[in-house]
């Protein structure tokens, strides 16, 4: 149950706000609002409130949140107790001394989340993204770590290259986590269009720049690569026909290269995201048809996980705790592969 003594803030989990005798009904009344129910924040029931912002892809604003917390709270805005209920994020200071990791996709989401954590835990990281601004915003939040920032495109060979000579003559790490979600189309209505685009950034940018820094790690003897899968590559129902077999052929990849590799000192892993709480960007409008068809499966997601807890199973295939583990493929999605 929840504690209704303790004021409601933006920290406080979606479950605590709708077990609240004040909190809920506000919640409510903003999900009636928008013509959905409880059972659509079941997954997300363990996020903070705060979260449902960086869900929105830019549909809710911070203001929403602000005024929530101001009306539970008789228009006083409480100060956050500090006090973090549930998974909270344990950095190992220098897990990553010395080492120079290439994380893609990290102006946000996941990708964010990772380079974030490899900083903070000593690692020289190479972030790369389409938006330069965001990569620059993401260096300054980390100003005491050593960060280089590269704006560009893996889908094209310049900018593969580009990277691997920013990177320097030493790659430790690669985490291929930049990657684009479908329109959830069956194949008969998938465009060409659609087809090429997800598939060209969610495996053949992940194929060039891997393959692009496999000769260093080679000469080194020693590298560490994590893709990410999702777990549209372990099924058929989690997405539309683009995204699925963008994913299943990252999987593909990813043991291909640890096969070949494994004897010369390289690990290849993929982490299998199920729901993340990062707003992961669609190409398009969704169809109809196939959301229609996928709807009653991905309400099946046991739990939505924030982007932290993703870094936190990246950052473990990526460093040496994963010493021993080459060729696998990490289901971190709160149990939904066992369903």
């Amino acid at each position: 149950m929840a504690d209704t003594s303790a004021p409601l803030t933006a920290g406080s989990t979606i479950g605590t706000w709708l077990e609240h005798p004040v909190g809920g009904p506000l919640i409510r009344g903003l999900l009636s609002a928008s013509g959905v129910g409880d059972d659509a924040l079941a997954p997300v029931s363990g996020l903070p409130l705060q979260q449902l912002v960086v869900m929105s892809q830019g549909q809710m604003p911070q203001s929403v949140v602000d005024d929530l917390v101001l009306q539970a709270n008789g228009g006083v805005a409480p100060e956050e107790t500090g006090v973090a209920t549930g998974w909270v994020e344990k950095i190992t200071p220098g897990r990553f001394a010395g080492q120079t990791v290439i994380v893609t996709g990290a102006a946000s989401g996941i990708g964010r989340a990772t380079a974030t954590r490899i900083a903070r835990e000593g690692g020289r990281v190479v972030t790369v993204d389409i938006s330069a601004d965001r990569l620059q915003e993401f260096a300054a939040s980390v100003a005491d770590a050593e960060v280089v920032t590269l704006a560009g495109d893996i889908t094209k060979q310049d900018d593969i290259d580009a990277i691997v000579a920013a990177a320097g003559a030493r790659i430790d790490g690669l985490a291929n986590i930049a990657g684009i979600n479908d329109d959830f189309s069956p194949l008969h209505e998938t465009s060409d269009a659609m087809w090429d685009r997800v598939i060209g950034i969610n495996l053949t940018g992940s194929f060039k720049l891997t393959r692009a820094v496999i000769p260093v790690m080679l000469a080194a003897g020693t590298g560490s690569i994590v893709n990410t899968a999702s777990e549209a590559g372990l099924r058929g129902n989690a997405s539309g026909n683009a995204y699925t077999v963008s994913k299943h052929g990252v999987i593909g990849l990813t043991r291909s290269a640890a096969f070949m590799y494994g004897p010369q000192g390289l690990r290849v892993n993929a982490v299998a995201p199920g729901g993340v709480a990062t707003g992961i960007p669609m190409a398009a409008s969704p169809s109809e048809s196939g959301s229609a068809r996928l709807t009653p499966f991905q309400r099946t997601i046991p739990s939505i996980a924030t982007a932290e807890k993703l870094a936190a199973s990246i950052t473990f295939l990526l460093s040496d705790d994963g010493v021993n583990i080459n060729g696998a493929v990490l289901p971190s999605d709160g149990g939904w592969s066992v369903q």
